[in-house]
């Protein structure tokens, strides 16, 4: 007999069906036992009246796995609109330890770090279950919509020979007796890549040594990557990356009751004028959490949007791969993209001119050595292009009000947490 999830069981009415699952949770009653049988799409309802099959349920703990043969019954009341009467019960594997919090409670009782220490467990609770279905949603929408662009789908390496942003938050590795990195971003092979299909995207972990232990900061994340060939500048980018996020969102939408606003269109202001909403300081370098949730509210209050781009970012600011604005080289081709007051996208024009790089890279005191191998590409002619990266954690978080980036990843790698 073949094996059917518990959201096929209606249409199975008065036949004898075959399911298997985690036991999620018993009620022994005086003349009646209930055993809730979870797989990967939802709960069984199984009624047990026979006294030897009751004696069995009775020696298995919850989250012991099951096999349940049973006649499929209608009933309004139980999940789906039926249960599952005449049940014979085959143990698959028994749980014998003590369960370190419940599953099957509405909200998990245990605190963050006791379910991060028990990842395998907690896991399987609907609401951290929830978020991780959202990423894979948001992930597919993210592919779907670049496909239907014209991107590529590319995998870069992970172990690097130089820092990606030139900066010294990357973690160093022995790689056969000379150093390597783990990779801050594929943002020098993606550039190649666009010498080589235009339009090209990546779905994969970056890593950042950061020493930040927050909500918002992962040492480990996955990043939604994209980089486009063949611009006038950053506006270009910043209109597919709109495409990008509305097929996201939409995708989302089959399958969780999330919404978030664009407006009529994403509003765009200049770093300059997003200090002046924010009430910061005009000579100030960056923007602080404080000053883009007052960006968030000022947002969806003026335009009905929960998104706003911030664009023409310091160029001391930004890396060194960043296209000046040509009106001012001061300010860059660059922005982020914030989403409720959390800045979740960045991205903008990049310097496509191999000159153009060995100048950049002299002005800030570096030398073109480390760099040989991506430098090379820009010899060969290389398309006025740019892009964008979005953390997928951080999107995941804000869609669903998370505070936490920890909970919508399964297993995250943080200052402090290296296992599971």
């Amino acid at each position: 007999m073949q094996r059917i999830l518990s959201t096929e069981l209606a249409g199975f009415k008065g036949e004898k069906v075959l399911i298997a699952g985690w036991i999620h949770r018993r009620r022994l009653l005086k003349s009646v036992a209930f055993l809730i049988v979870r797989d990967a799409a939802g709960l069984s309802q199984v009624v047990v009246t026979d006294p030897q099959t009751r004696e069995q349920l009775e020696q298995l703990s919850e989250e012991s796995v099951v096999e349940v043969t049973a006649t499929v019954t209608a009933n309004e009341q139980a999940p789906h609109g039926v249960e599952l009467t005449g049940p014979v019960i085959r143990e698959l594997s028994r749980v014998t330890v003590p369960l370190p919090f419940e599953l099957h409670r509405p909200t998990l009782t245990a605190g963050l770090p006791a379910q991060l220490d028990h990842a395998a467990l907690a896991l399987r609770h609907q609401s951290r279950t929830a978020s991780l279905r959202i990423a894979a949603a948001a992930t597919k929408g993210f592919r779907e919509s670049l496909e239907a662009q014209r991107f590529v789908e590319i995998h870069t390496p992970k172990i690097v020979e130089s820092a990606t942003e030139s900066g010294a938050n990357v973690f160093k590795l022995d790689y056969f007796g000379r150093p390597g990195y783990l990779a801050q971003s594929p943002q020098f092979y993606k550039q190649l890549m666009v010498g080589v299909f235009e339009r090209v995207y990546e779905v994969g972990p970056v890593f950042r040594a950061e020493p930040s232990d927050t909500a918002r900061h992962l040492a480990q994340y996955t990043s939604l990557d994209a980089e486009m060939g063949f611009i006038t500048d950053h506006r270009d980018v910043m209109v597919a990356l709109t495409r990008t996020i509305t097929g996201m969102l939409g995708e989302i939408g089959n399958h969780a009751s999330l919404k978030a606003d664009l407006g009529a269109e994403i509003p765009h202001v200049h770093f300059t004028e997003a200090l002046r909403i924010a009430g910061a300081p005009e000579d100030e370098p960056d923007l602080a959490p404080a000053h883009e949730r007052a960006l968030g509210e000022w947002a969806k209050r003026e335009h009905g949007s929960d998104f706003l781009f911030v664009t023409g970012y310091p160029m001391r600011k930004r890396p060194f791969y960043t296209h000046p604005d040509p009106a001012d080289p001061t300010w860059s081709n660059g922005f982020d993209l914030l989403f409720r007051g959390l800045e979740i996208v960045t991205g903008g024009q990049r310097l496509h001119r191999y000159e153009d790089y060995v100048t950049a890279l002299a002005a800030r005191g570096e030398s073109l050595e480390p760099y040989a191998g991506y430098l090379d590409g820009f010899r060969f002619g290389m398309p006025p292009h740019g892009g964008w990266a979005i953390g997928l954690e951080r999107f995941v978080a804000r869609l669903t009000g998370i505070a936490n980036v920890r909970e919508t990843t399964a297993f995250p790698r943080d200052l402090n947490r290296i296992a599971p």
